[in-house]
Order: structure tokens, then C-alpha cells, then sequence
């Protein structure tokens, strides 16, 4: 899964399933155990939180990932579903 770098050490991600219709199956698990997620990242394995943004977070974060990755941006001309952007931030501990 591709990330992108979110503010101070953090990451954010995209449930885009390329577009499809309906979110992927891991953003539900993510939605139902954010507190429970972690990530592998350069052979490391790093406990976080998920928070999905909403309002004008997600909307500077979108710019970000499609500026980075346009094709996200036609990612979401496929789908009349708003993508999920989603805030992972290491868990203290």
C-alpha cells in the first residue's frame, strides 16, 4: 500500500481501491480498530492511530496526495464515494 508523508513523522493514506465503488476491506478494519493498527516501514513494525479527516484537514491533505499522485485524482472521477484520506499517527509506548 502506498503512503505519503503527513505532518511531523506521520502518514497518511488513501481508501481508494483504485476507484471502485465501495471502500477496500481494510478501511473497515481500520474504522472498527483504529487504536489497534500498526504499519511495516523499512523493516520496522510501528504501532499507530487512524483518524479519517473530514472538512478542511482532508481537503489540504488531498491536495498533497494528488499533487504527489495524480492518478488518485482520477482515482476519485471513477467513484462517486468521497475517498477516505486517513491520518496515521505512532502511538506513544
Amino acid at each position: 500500500m502506498g503512503w505519503f508523508p503527513g505532518p511531523d513523522g506521520t502518514w497518511l493514506i488513501v481508501a481508494s481501491a483504485a476507484g471502485a465503488a465501495r471502500n477496500p476491506a481494510w478501511y473497515h478494519n481500520i474504522a472498527a480498530h483504529s487504536d489497534q493498527v500498526t504499519i511495516e516501514l523499512n523493516g520496522r513494525t510501528i504501532a499507530v492511530t487512524a483518524a479519517q479527516l473530514h472538512g478542511p484537514e482532508r481537503d489540504e491533505a488531498w491536495r498533497q496526495i494528488t499533487a504527489a499522485a495524480p492518478r488518485f485524482g482520477s482515482y476519485q472521477c471513477k467513484t462517486d464515494r468521497k475517498l477516505p484520506v486517513i491520518w496515521l499517527t505512532p502511538r506513544s509506548g
